[in-house]
Parts: C-alpha cells; structure tokens; sequence
C-alpha cells in the first residue's frame, strides 16, 4: 500500500515537471514571437515623410502666408465720365504698364524743376487735357492722396521750363450749383499738389468752370492767384477774360489766350462788368486778343476749347477756327473738350493740336477716352515750334506713360486722323508737306 502510494506520488511530480518544462517552452516560444513580430515589422521613421506617431505635419503648423488681393484698377467709387455711365465695381481692364520717365537735371525754369534737353534760345512748354479734380476723382485723392495723380508723370511736367492744363473744376466751397448735367466742384485742398506737379498756368474758358454759378468762379481765380497759377479764358470782366498772360522763360516772351466754343448759358459769357468766360462763337473778340497778344510777345499760344465729344476728328468750326487764329497771328493751337485724342494739322507753318483728350478725369467704359497725351512743344523766339507727344494711359485719376505697343498703335491711329502731319515712332510730329511746296 505504501508502494503504491510513493509510486502516484513520483507520477504527480513528473506530471507536474513536465507541465512545468511545457509552460516555460510556452512562454519562450511566446516571447520568441513578440520578438519576432518587433523585428519584422518596418521601424517608424525609416518611412518617408513620417514625422511620428505623435507629431503634427509641418504644413499644419506652418503660418500660411495672407494672399495678396489681384490688383484692381478701380478705387473704391464708382467713377463715371460724361456722357455718364456705371462702370463695374472692379475694372476687368488689364493694368497699363507703368515705365519711369527719365529723370531730368535741373535747370531754371518758370515750371517747377526745368526743362531738360531744351536747345539754346529755345523754350520747352508742356500741354495736358482736361483736368477734372471733383467729383469721384476727389473721392480717390482725398482716399490716396492729392498728390496721386502725378507720382508717375511729374518728372515729366516739371521737365518743362512752363507747364499748361485745361482745368475743369470750379474750385471752391460755396457757390450755386447751375441746372446742368454733370455739375462739379472741387476742395481748394486739390490745388497745392497740383501747383507742385509742375502746372504754371490753366485756362478757365470751358463749360464747367461756373459749375457753382459766378461766385464758384471768382473762388476758383481767387485760389490759383494764391497760389501763383496763373490763369486764361475767364474774367470779372470780358476784357479780362479775352487778356492775354505773358510769361517769360529763355529770353522768350510768351502771351497765352484761351477760349470756348461751349457754354452751357448766356450768362457764363464775360461782360462789360459780369465775371464769365472768353467765348468764341463769334470770332471777331479772340481774333482782336490775338492780335494784341501778337503785339506784345514773342509766341502767341492759344489754348481752345471746342469741338463734339467723343469725336475722332475736329468738325468745321475748330478748322475754322483755328485757322482764323494763325491768320491773326498765333503760333500754336492746343484743343480740348472732346475727352479723346484728336489729330494734327499743319497750317502756315504753325501747329494745330486738336484735342489732347482726358489727363485727369472720371472714368468710363469708352476705351479712347483713357489714351492721352503730353504733348511737348520745344519753340524759338523766331516763332517755330517742334512738337513731340508722350502718348499717356489714364485711369481712375493716375496717368502713366504707356508701353512701347501700345504707343505705336496710338501713333499710327492719330497719324490717320491728321492733316498734313505724321507721328513717329520717337513721337515726334512732322510736316508731310515739303517746305517748298507752294
């Protein structure tokens, strides 16, 4: 019995021993696996791009640059341009290339900074259009700056020893609005940056000048005779009005009229005692300016405002004119009203320049009211003048001279609709009449 008894007992513990022996086996066996299953598997940052499992990719936390906005030509306002028009939001028209002018050196000169490249005994004077500074175009100067306009042409107009603007704005606080279309006004605040560009003298005889009624315009003389900007085409008087400037530059005597064939009312015109504007629908009073200005000066400029807006071409009464005006004695015609680009003309030897279009103005949809000129005009005292145009894109306020391209395309479009008279690839307007030609 107890034989028996020793012999399970030896049983149980080799049972025992071997299931011992079988859970160690196991449990190597098991650890073999883990390791095997640790080895095998492909180590975390052995992957491209895998930064771990507990990091955030780089491009999450990166700060993203702000995107610039597309540029836009248009500000703000809505501008407009007669006859008016709603033009979108946000001009679609791509951005005119903006090259910079060539710097000039310093030279004497009524114009600000002087004139450059001006030959000896010869004077250097600088035409721009209409120049409008109310209405939406003083919602973009008072929001960029009265100085805006000009950042990019002012080297040019003070390049020029006299520099010469059809002003368009009564420029005054007060006054009485007139029953007209498109009636405007603009802050005297407008005018310092404008006599600080360059401009030496603006004509007044256009049909917006008494847009406040008289009193907006003896405001509008009273503010450039503060300035020092001298002043044509209007008047407390009509023999003021009619009165010839006289400026000197080089040695030359220069006498500027203005007149025009636009008024909206009588009563705009100057009388013996009423303040108003230089009118030409009868010749026989700017002739008789002309004649007196002949008289005491070197060269006669007579700035013109007439003709049919939007018109390619001048009609019968500029040509008429015009020609009137040489004939008693002027040098140089320089046009506007017509808010586009208008041709040449070539008559006795003296220059006639149409229309010189919008430099600053409101903006419409009419793509050749944007293209506009300097025209520069280099005379003697002999009384012959060469002229060169520096071909201008102008939108919303801000001229700047155009691409190569697009010069040319306006070169060969004015030459079309000139008289006696081409441009060149340089700008420069010559004479297709042989001088020795009867």
């Amino acid at each position: 019995m107890e034989s028996r008894t020793k012999k399970q007992q030896a049983k149980r513990r080799q049972n025992q021993r071997r299931m011992m022996a079988g859970t160690v086996i196991l449990f190597f066996v098991l650890i073999a696996s883990i390791v095997g299953i640790y080895i095998g598997v492909e180590k975390p940052e052995l992957r491209p791009g895998w930064a771990g499992p507990s990091a955030t990719p780089a491009s999450a936390n990166a700060a993203r640059p702000t995107p610039t906005p597309p540029a836009s030509l248009a500000p703000t306002p809505a501008l407009a341009e007669e006859p008016k028009t709603t033009p979108p939001a946000v001009s679609t028209e791509p951005t005119a290339p903006t090259p910079t002018p060539p710097a000039s050196p310093p030279a004497a000169g009524a114009g600000g900074a002087p004139a450059t490249g001006t030959e000896a005994g010869r004077v250097k004077l600088a035409f721009v259009g209409d120049v409008l500074l109310g209405s939406t175009v003083e919602n973009v100067l008072k929001e960029k700056g009265y100085d805006y306009p000009y950042s990019d042409v002012k080297t040019l107009l003070q390049g020029a020893d006299l520099t010469i603007a059809n002003l368009e704005t009564p420029v005054t606080e007060r006054g009485t609005p007139q029953q007209k279309d498109y009636v405007y006004r603009s802050s005297p605040k407008a005018l310092p940056a404008f006599k600080e560009a360059g401009f030496d003298l603006v004509n007044l005889a256009n049909n917006h000048s008494m847009d406040q009624g008289e009193q907006g315009l003896l405001d509008t003389m009273d503010h450039l005779d503060v300035l020092g900007i001298k002043r044509v085409g209007a008047g407390r008087t009509s023999a003021e009005a009619f009165r010839p400037v006289i400026l000197e530059s080089k040695g030359i005597r220069i006498a500027f009229v203005g007149f025009t064939r636009n008024v909206p009312d009588n009563s705009w015109k100057a009388g013996t005692s009423r303040p108003g504007l230089a009118d030409t629908y009868d010749s026989k009073a700017p002739v008789d300016a002309i004649r007196k200005a002949r008289e005491q000066a070197d060269l006669v400029v007579v700035i013109a405002h007439w003709g049919v807006e939007r018109s390619d071409t001048p009609d019968e009464h500029q040509k008429k004119l015009a020609r009137a005006y040489i004939d008693a004695g002027a040098d140089l015609i320089i046009g506007g009203h017509p808010h586009v680009l208008q041709g040449f003309e070539r008559y006795q030897g003296k220059w006639i320049a149409y229309s010189l279009g919008n430099f600053i103005f409101t903006t419409n949809n009419y793509p050749k009211t944007l293209d506009s000129m300097i025209l520069e005009a280099s005379c003697s005292k002999e009384r012959s003048c060469e002229l060169k145009m520096v071909p201008i894109f102008t939108k919303w306020a801000h001229p700047v001279v155009m691409g190569e391209a697009d010069s040319l395309q306006l070169f060969q479009r004015l030459t079309a609709v000139s008289t006696q008279a081409a441009i060149g690839r340089d700008g420069r307007i010559r004479s297709t009449v042989s001088s020795t030609s009867p």
